[in-house]
C-alpha cells in the first residue's frame, strides 16, 4: 500500500522535531539528566500502551535481544547525539548523520550478514561519505581538526545502524513498542553511566522539564508509533526514504526554534545527503520490503489474539 502524504509528513516532523528540541533541552541540563528523565519515563509510558494494548512482549532469548538491541539503538544513539550537540555541533548536523542510517546499515549488513552490495548502493554509500565530510567542512574550519563534539556522533550513527542489523539478524519475536520499552529500560544503564562520570547541573528547572516533557512525547511516543503505522502501510524501504528529507525538516525547524540558519557546507550536505538515501533505495530490496510488512502485521495480528 502507498504512504500517504499526511502520514509520511507527520512522521517526517515529528522525527525531525526531536533535533531542536534535544538542542534545546541540553541547553536547560546536562545531557545525562536529560537521557534519564527520557528513557524512565518514554519507558514507562510505552510498558504502559504495551500492557494497555496487550501486545505481546519478546521472550526468554528474544528478550535479551531486544536489550542488546537498546543499549545500542538508544542508549549508544542518544548518548551520541545529546552530547555532541552539548559540545555544540548543530543539530541539524547531528540529523544528517543519523539520516545516514539506512546507507551506513546497508555497509554493514554487507559485511556482517554477507548481503549483496548492489553497484547503486556501493554508489549511495560514496554519495553519504561526501554529504557527512560537506556538512562538517564548517565546523572543522572553525575549529582546525576533527574534535570529540564529531566523533560523538559518529558514535551515535554507529550505535543506531549496528542495533538496526542486530535486529534484522536475531530479534524475531515481540511487538516494536514492547521491544522499544525494553529497548528504554535497558538504555537506562549508559546514560546512568555517562551522567556518573561526567558532570551534571540544571541551568532552567522549568525550561529543562518543558523540553523533556516534548521528546518524551514527540519522539518516545508519537514519531515511534507514526513510524511503525508507515512501515506497516508501505513498507521499510518506502519508509526509510523519509531519512532524505528529515535533515532538511530539522533544518528548517532548528531555525525557527534555534534561530540557527545552516552554513553553505550543510546545505550540500543536505542535498547529497538526500541524493544518497534515494539512490540506496534499491529496487532489488523489495522481497526485503514485503517481509518487513508481513512480520509488522504479524505481530499485529499476534498482538490482539
Amino acid at each position: 500500500m502507498k504512504l500517504s502524504p499526511t502520514l509520511a509528513a507527520s512522521t517526517a516532523i515529528f522525527y525531525a522535531l526531536g533535533y531542536p528540541v534535544g538542542a534545546l533541552s541540553v541547553r536547560y541540563a546536562t545531557p545525562g539528566l536529560v537521557l534519564i528523565a527520557r528513557f524512565l519515563l518514554g519507558g514507562l509510558i510505552l510498558a504502559a500502551i504495551v500492557c494497555i494494548r496487550r501486545f505481546g512482549w519478546p521472550r526468554g532469548r528474544q528478550a535479551w535481544h531486544a536489550v542488546v538491541i537498546g543499549l545500542t539503538t538508544q542508549g549508544m544513539q542518544f548518548v551520541g547525539c545529546y552530547e555532541a550537540m552539548y559540545a555544540g555541533v548543530s543539530p541539524v548536523l547531528v540529523a544528517l548523520v543519523i539520516a545516514m542510517n539506512p546507507v551506513i546499515t546497508t555497509a554493514l549488513a554487507s559485511l556482517l550478514l554477507r548481503e549483496r552490495l548492489s553497484r547503486r548502493r556501493i554508489v549511495a554509500v560514496m554519495a553519504a561519505f561526501v554529504a557527512v565530510c560537506a556538512a562538517f567542512a564548517g565546523r572543522v574550519a572553525d575549529v582546525g581538526h576533527v574534535d570529540l563534539a564529531v566523533l560523538w556522533v559518529i558514535i551515535a550513527v554507529l550505535g543506531l545502524a549496528f542495533g538496526g542489523v542486530y535486529q534484522q539478524r536475531f530479534l524475531t519475536d515481540g511487538h516494536p513498542m514492547a521491544v522499544n520499552a525494553i529497548g528504554a529500560a535497558a538504555a537506562l544503564v549508559p546514560a546512568g553511566l555517562f551522567a556518573a562520570l561526567t558532570p551534571q547541573h540544571i541551568a532552567n528547572a522549568a525550561a529543562a522539564v518543558g523540553s523533556v516533557a516534548i521528546l518524551i512525547v514527540a519522539n518516545s511516543v508519537i514519531a515511534a508509533s507514526l513510524y511503525l503505522a508507515a512501515i506497516k502501510r508501505a513498507g521499510a524501504s518506502a519508509v526509510s526514504l523519509l531519512f532524505g528529507v528529515i535533515p532538511s525538516i530539522a533544518a528548517l525547524l532548528t531555525w525557527g526554534i534555534l534561530h540557527e540558519r545552516p552554513d553553505l557546507g550543510v546545505i550540500v550536505g543536505l542535498a547529497l545527503g538526500a541524493a544518497a538515501c534515494a539512490i540506496g533505495n534499491d529496487t532489488g530490496v523489495k522481497a526485503d520490503e514485503s517481509r518487513a510488512v508481513r512480520d509488522v502485521e504479524g505481530e499485529s495480528v499476534g498482538a490482539t489474539r
